[in-house]
């Protein structure tokens, strides 16, 4: 069975008690965060005072997502503020090892985004030491864009490299993904679908994520 992650970015900040506790009360098993620093990417979202008050909200995992350059710098941080899921970008770590080791020493669990650019294949080498890699399926930065057809092969890369490895990294999608292309995914091996607008900005959000958790029985059997 998969997950979804709704992804925070899309809620509305003006009622986020209330977005929050539609979460709550869904099936949703984790929240997405993302934290962007207007470095790494062009946009600024926010910081760990947020996370701190969507942790009081929310009681799904907290999925953090750091789009953000250094961020070895903030690692403790963000675990103290509530995060559960501690993900990194690739190419934001030149000391990507190390970096890794620093999110499992809070007791987080480690993650590792890559870009559409990206290959899986330079996973190759720390894989065995991940338990999620995000695969961005939009440039990251912004909510809203278009999903990159080219991230299902992708998925199915990284997923046979996970097998054959005997790993236990669970792959996320993240960006553009809703009830039109989330059972593609499912089939190529995705485990958590962070879905943003195509979740609160739906009429009914409970509904549409129950049918995205739906989904998965039918792709899986």
């Amino acid at each position: 069975m998969h997950i979804v992650a709704p992804s925070v970015l899309a809620a509305d900040f003006t009622n986020l008690a209330d977005d929050m506790t539609m979460v709550n009360n869904s099936a949703a098993e984790w929240l997405h965060v993302d934290v962007m620093d207007g470095r790494y990417v062009p946009n600024i979202s926010f910081g760990m005072p947020i996370i701190k008050a969507i942790k009081k909200l929310c009681t799904k995992t907290l999925d953090v997502h750091l789009m953000i350059v250094e961020p070895e710098k903030y690692i403790e941080q963000f675990r103290e503020a509530g995060a559960d899921v501690i993900t990194v970008h690739y190419e934001a770590c030149p000391h990507l090892h190390r970096v890794i080791q620093q999110i499992k020493a809070t007791g987080a669990k480690a993650g590792v985004a890559l870009n559409p650019h990206t290959p899986v294949s330079v996973l190759e080498d720390i894989i065995e030491d991940l338990d999620l890699v995000c695969l961005m399926s939009v440039n990251p930065g912004f909510g809203g864009q278009k999903f990159i057809y080219q991230t299902v092969v992708k998925t199915q890369k990284l997923h046979n490299m996970i097998s054959e490895r005997n790993c236990t990294a669970l792959i996320e999608i993240d960006g553009g993904v809703g009830l039109q292309n989330a059972e593609v995914l499912l089939k190529a091996g995705a485990r958590v679908l962070v879905a943003g607008s195509s979740i609160f900005k739906s009429t009914n959000p409970t509904d549409t994520i129950s049918r995205m958790k739906n989904i998965g029985k039918v792709a899986h059997s």
